[in-house]
């Protein structure tokens, strides 16, 4: 589909079943409009072999809508390249020399995401759009800080939309064309080169796919080929009152088989074509239901949940170990229910519960009214049994923009460099990498980013050296997470007990373990409260030597923490929390500890 280079000329094919002619007009042929007619297949598609088109070519589809009344001159639905959302499709060439030896995506388990927006990542001095002032990132900024990212410990980078949009500045979720990449990142050449680079560091690309709807703005598969009933949006999409989303009367139609071809061929062209490890889902919810919602069948949409479970199956046959992410936020386990038991099929889903409510244990200013209940529901939940079906997060683009807060600004408005923002966001981020789930982090969190995320303000890269302890704990805290040292494996595992609860002080304690043993069982205990402790007593699953592996409390994280001594410590033979051995260490305010054997 779409433009197709070959040795001698470039196929054009395309689905217009409404149209009474197709011609397409290039830079190849002085943009006629009548010089290379397509011919029509019977099917709806017309095709032609267009000897004088080549790569780099600017083109068009020129349509005659069924009446013969009007010449509609629109971009080619599967044009990998624009000049711009309102410009020229471009044939793009497929040629791209791979270079990449010995890479295997991440093990589910041992994955951490780092969520970025291109756009915002860094300012890249070498964009063609510098001189008009733009702060604006390139996929060549995001390469150029790979190392810092592999450096931290991350092994995969989640990637905000990034396909073709309108205007210089977006979120990516308003995309014109899907199979397009924005070309003020880079286009397809500066996608492929990131994806490659981020591969030869071990890191996993994760690309954010938007199927709930298309557009609107200079959205050509608009009326695309001047068919449309009640004057709604044509062959690509619903024409009742399916159309309806938050973003516009735009919603896809699921149930046309031409239109779940197109969306299922844009999932696998970035999985196979562009070597994506895995993709994340825009709010599923608005593909399954017209209002986004659960519990809702008068207005549930079986075409999407069908055209889900379908992409799906064919991820997992044709390469079963890439990953399908959804944004559901609604906590409904049949979206990560295999496709063979009746779900949709996903590997794991944003977890909409975990960000709210850890959110709403740190912000708040009263100690008291700390909820240490919540936080073990958070820490417990899971998906048809299985915790590596949610990916857990304190910190994302939505959470971030929305509230027009980032969580240290959000702990201490105005002040996101705080004792209170640092202590408390930082309980907030160790929770997100003991708890058992996929952990996830917002780009900028690790150096305490402030204000908002805003598509128009780039990262401050001079905080993480300002944070550089801040830094440094995310980065240990990541390494543990990961059994970098293979001294706490239990972290990658599904097993819990959370056996300490104490409301009154609000401290926690839970167990982590994979197998179990030395190097496996991982005790973690939180202190949610002002108090330190120069001795505090739990439990402990085994007697003997407890190491202690990570203390938030430390003053090399920050100068201003209170630098409480934890020691490694002998567990005694005797039971308390429900466990047959006990210890007491000291822990700091706001502060958490990490143990194993």
């Amino acid at each position: 589909m779409g433009a197709t280079p070959y040795e001698s000329g470039v196929t054009f094919r395309v689905w217009a079943p409404f149209a009474s002619k197709v011609c397409v007009a290039g830079s190849f042929n002085g943009w006629s409009t009548e010089a290379d007619a397509l011919f029509s297949e019977g099917n709806g598609y017309w095709s032609a072999d267009i000897s004088s088109a080549r790569v780099e070519d600017s083109y068009k589809f020129v349509i005659t809508n069924p009446d013969q009344t009007e010449l509609l001159w629109k971009n080619d639905p599967y044009a990998r390249a624009l000049t711009q959302s309102n410009g020229n499709s471009v044939i793009a060439s497929s040629d791209f020399t791979w270079d990449v030896d010995g890479y295997h995506t991440p093990p589910w388990n041992e994955l951490v995401i780092y969520e970025l927006h291109v756009g915002t990542f860094k300012f890249d001095p070498a964009s063609p759009d510098r001189q008009r002032g733009y702060a604006r990132g390139t996929f060549n900024s995001v390469i150029s800080r790979l190392d810092y990212l592999r450096e931290l410990g991350i092994n995969a980078i989640e990637i905000m939309a990034s396909g073709e949009f309108p205007f210089d500045h977006s979120w990516g979720y308003n995309q014109s064309y899907m199979f397009a990449i924005e070309h003020l990142y880079g286009g397809p050449n500066g996608f492929r080169m990131l994806v490659q680079e981020a591969h030869r560091r071990g890191i996993a690309v994760i690309f954010d796919v938007v199927y709930n709807h298309i557009g609107p703005t200079d959205c050509d598969l608009w009326q695309f080929d001047g068919w449309s009933e009640n004057n709604q949006g044509g062959i690509y999409f619903y024409n009742d009152r399916r159309r309806h989303t938050d973003w516009g009367d735009n919603r896809p139609d699921y149930g046309r088989p031409e239109v779940r071809q197109y969306l299922r061929d844009n999932a696998l062209r970035w999985l196979e074509q562009r070597y994506c490890d895995g993709l994340r889902w825009d709010a599923t919810g608005w593909i399954r239901n017209i209002n986004g919602a659960n519990n809702d069948p008068a207005n549930d949409l079986p075409d999407g949940w069908n055209l889900m479970r379908w992409i799906n199956d064919e991820i997992r046959a044709r390469q079963p170990w890439k990953l399908s992410i959804a944004e559901d936020m609604q906590q409904n386990p049949w979206i990560t229910k295999s496709t063979a038991e009746g779900g949709a099929g996903f590997n794991a889903q944003w977890e909409a519960a975990f960000v709210h409510g850890v959110r709403s244990v740190v912000t708040g200013a009263d100690d008291s009214q700390r909820d240490m209940s919540l936080v073990k529901a958070l820490v417990e939940a899971r998906y048809n049994g299985d915790a590596l079906q949610r990916v857990i997060y304190s910190e994302s683009h939505d959470e971030d923009a929305n509230g027009h807060q980032r969580l240290p600004e959000e702990i201490s408005p105005g002040a996101a460099d705080s004792y209170a923002a640092k202590k408390r966001s930082t309980l907030a981020a160790m929770l997100v990498f003991t708890a058992p789930g996929v952990p996830m982090i917002f780009q900028g969190q690790e150096f305490l980013q402030g204000g908002w995320f805003d598509d128009n303000r780039e990262l401050d890269w001079a905080l993480a050296e300002t944070h550089r302890g801040i830094l440094t704990m995310y980065r240990d805290l990541i390494r543990l997470r990961r059994n970098w040292f293979d001294n706490t494996r239990g972290l990658r595992g599904q097993n819990l007990k959370f056996f300490h609860v104490n409301e009154a002080d609000k401290v926690i304690a839970f167990h982590r373990w994979e197998a179990g043993g030395a190097g496996d069982d991982v005790v973690v205990v939180m202190n949610f409260a002002a108090t330190a402790y120069a001795a505090y007593e739990f439990g402990v699953p085994r007697p003997g030597w407890w190491r202690v592996r990570f203390n938030s409390d430390w003053q090399g994280y920050s100068p201003d923490f209170g630098n409480q001594p934890a020691y490694d410590t002998v567990a005694t033979v005797g039971g308390r929390d429900g466990m047959p051995a006990s210890l007491s260490i000291g822990l700091g305010a706001y502060s958490g500890v990490i143990l194993s054997q």
